[in-house]
């Protein structure tokens, strides 16, 4: 069998039409003489009655500390609704469909209420409505664990679920269906004259969402590298073929240049960022370990650490400085905040091994007069972090100096 899964988000399962645009894709893969499997997302966004956060806010309205294990009992809710709909509406249409919660898919996870990850993957019941015929149609982001809760695995988990029914069943690929065309070289809301990339390694993506782009589950696209498995990224209604993520090694194998033509592929951002300083009276490594364990232990994120004897410099979200402020008063700790900040980062697969790539960030950041607070890079980025009004001048400049507004080739399929 030629299997490929199909995940439709919110907006793709919130209306009539859309949910019509849903079962052309279907169809199209039917056509083409593939298995499709379709993963749904709660119907619309918060506000509709069956949307995620609607679900949620009920029991929330009801109790603010209401219980995670009750809460993940009815934020999975919405993505059975979906399931049910979807099938009915496929049935209508022709197609014979059956629904399947997470647990009737196989997804088994570890346990945590309202972050849980998926630990296996049995899907005996959806192959078996594959051979019969049927399109399977999966709730997405939820599962059980060993005790038979049901666990949800967090915003965007319905990613994760597409991600995982493609590598256990094992699929050809997985088609992301949603509201943008694909991936683009800077966020759009920013940049008007971004432009859709047709083709990312994993690694460029895994870096392109966790520095801010807001395109896909950052853990499906850490399951789709592990076993290699291609993912396409792309609009329900347009025609636009989107952008594929698919192994580095397509990259490489690309004409007889051993690099990619462009060194760097994309540009990431966030806007919401703060910048701590953290001053030691004297180098004291145990209370250093007990500062990053106490931030840890209350859920914040640090990025773009810096550490010196008697300074620690790093970054938070700005929604988390009252935790962090919490933590480092609680250490009696003396510390300085840097607010109105922001991150921009520089992606491609193409700058591996190849000097100059930093010098030439700072210097067009330098030539239009913005400030560079503090950097940290990878094989495959260059993050900085700026003052935030400077964010939409930053971002149009590294663009327009790495020419990502110019069209590239596309190697053929084969």
């Amino acid at each position: 069998m030629k299997i490929v899964v199909q995940k439709f988000g919110g907006t793709s399962t919130a209306s009539p039409q859309m949910r019509e645009a849903a079962v052309e894709r279907v169809r199209q893969a039917i056509a083409a003489g593939c298995k499709p499997v379709a993963v749904v997302s709660a119907m619309g966004r918060a506000g509709e009655p069956y949307a995620t956060d609607t679900l949620k806010g009920l029991a929330e309205s009801v109790n603010l500390q209401a219980p995670l294990r009750e809460l993940d009992l009815i934020m999975h809710c919405g993505e059975i609704i979906a399931a049910a709909v979807m099938a009915a509406t496929l049935h209508k249409a022709g197609i014979r469909a059956r629904a399947f919660t997470g647990f009737q898919a196989g997804l088994q996870t570890d346990g945590s209420y309202g972050e849980a990850r998926v630990v296996a993957c049995e899907p005996g019941r959806v192959r078996r409505a594959l051979q019969e015929g049927e399109v399977p149609v999966v709730a997405g982001f939820q599962g059980v664990d060993p005790d038979g809760e049901i666990t949800t695995l967090g915003r965007g988990g319905s990613d994760t679920t597409a991600v995982i029914l493609g590598s256990a069943l094992p699929a050809v690929q997985v088609e992301i269906y949603t509201d943008v065309r694909g991936i683009a070289t800077a966020d759009p809301h920013i940049l008007q004259e971004a432009r859709i990339i047709p083709r990312l390694t994993h690694s460029e993506v895994c870096q392109l969402v966790y520095e801010g782009a807001r395109v896909i589950h950052p853990p499906a696209v850490e399951v789709a590298m592990k076993h290699n498995l291609d993912l396409v990224i792309r609009s329900l209604t347009e025609k636009d073929p989107g952008t594929r993520i698919h192994t580095g090694a397509e990259v490489a194998a690309a004409g007889f240049s051993p690099s990619p033509r462009r060194v760097v592929t994309g540009i990431a951002s966030a806007g919401d960022i703060v910048q701590l300083t953290v001053e030691f009276a004297l180098p004291d490594p145990e209370l250093e370990m007990k500062l990053f364990e106490r931030l840890a232990g209350a859920g914040i994120s640090i990025d773009l650490i810096s550490v010196f004897p008697q300074f620690k410099i790093f970054t938070i979200k700005e929604e988390s400085l009252g935790r962090a402020s919490q933590v480092l008063g609680e250490l009696e700790l003396s510390f300085r905040v840097e607010k109105n900040c922001a991150k921009v980062a520089v992606i491609g697969f193409g700058m591996r091994g190849i000097p100059g790539v930093m010098a030439r960030v700072v210097r067009a950041l330098n030539e239009k007069g913005i400030d560079i607070l503090q950097t940290a890079d990878s094989h495959i980025s260059i993050g900085l972090l700026i003052r935030r009004p400077d964010l939409p001048a930053a971002v149009e400049t590294l663009h327009s100096h790495f020419s990502l507004g110019e069209p590239e080739e596309v190697p053929a399929e084969t």
